[in-house]
């Protein structure tokens, strides 16, 4: 009984540096899903962001779904990374969590993939408050997918956040409605060892170190890619 304890004792010893290296990792390895999601997104042929929308958003937001933690619509909430235009370029990332409301399909526990797009100042300024509710504070509509949009398409007057998601290899417009984005300080504090405030890092207030990249490479070369 005594060598069973001590055997489990030694066991969980061993365990826990293992637990605590990836509890400092989750943060740097959404921004790196993030990366992955947004650039197979756009490569995939006719069924990305179209290039207008992409060029004119002020800010774009991806919640990956993580192995480790899926991300289940339906009174379950996921993470994601968020980046602003800046006069120097894209931002120093902002985590967020996501929660609530009614989001369009109910995908269960499959996974699942969403990309919002921030796209004048009045949504930027909702997304700098650190907390908002889509279809509230700001209004929110499914978006068109195609390489361009179409020109009937009102897009540009019709909602301040256009929202995206990606399931079993489908992407789509996502009707998303009602849901509330507030600042994931947890993951914040994770990534830059201290609390950082949305509008610091969003307003590129501070350097964006180089666990960033990941994802704001891939924002920077689909975004010159739609200015073209």
């Amino acid at each position: 009984m005594m060598r069973n304890l001590l055997v489990l004792l030694l066991s969980f010893c061993l365990l826990t540096p293992i637990l605590t290296a990836d509890e400092e990792t989750k943060a740097s390895s959404r921004v790196e899903a993030a990366g992955t999601v947004l650039d197979e997104i756009q490569a995939a042929p006719d069924k990305g962001i179209p290039q207008e929308i992409l060029g004119s958003a002020e800010c774009v937001a991806v919640v990956p779904s993580l192995l480790n933690g899926g991300f289940v619509f339906g009174g379950r909430y996921g993470r994601g990374v968020a980046s602003c235009r800046t006069p120097s370029g894209w931002s120093a990332p902002a985590f967020f969590t996501i929660g609530g409301g009614s989001f369009g399909l109910q995908i269960g526990g499959q996974a699942t993939d969403v990309v919002m797009l921030i796209m004048n100042k009045h949504g930027m300024d909702n997304l700098l408050s650190s907390q908002f509710k889509l279809g509230g504070d700001a209004s929110a509509a499914a978006g068109p997918i195609g390489r361009h949009a179409s020109a009937d398409t009102d897009w540009k007057m019709r909602a301040e956040v256009l929202t995206y998601s990606r399931s079993r290899g489908l992407f789509a417009g996502l009707e998303l409605s009602g849901a509330v984005i507030k600042q994931d300080k947890s993951s914040t504090r994770e990534f830059y060892g201290h609390m950082v405030p949305f509008k610091t890092s969003l307003k590129g207030e501070i350097e964006a170190p180089k666990a960033a990249y990941p994802f704001l490479s891939v924002l920077a070369k689909w975004a010159q890619e739609a200015a073209k």
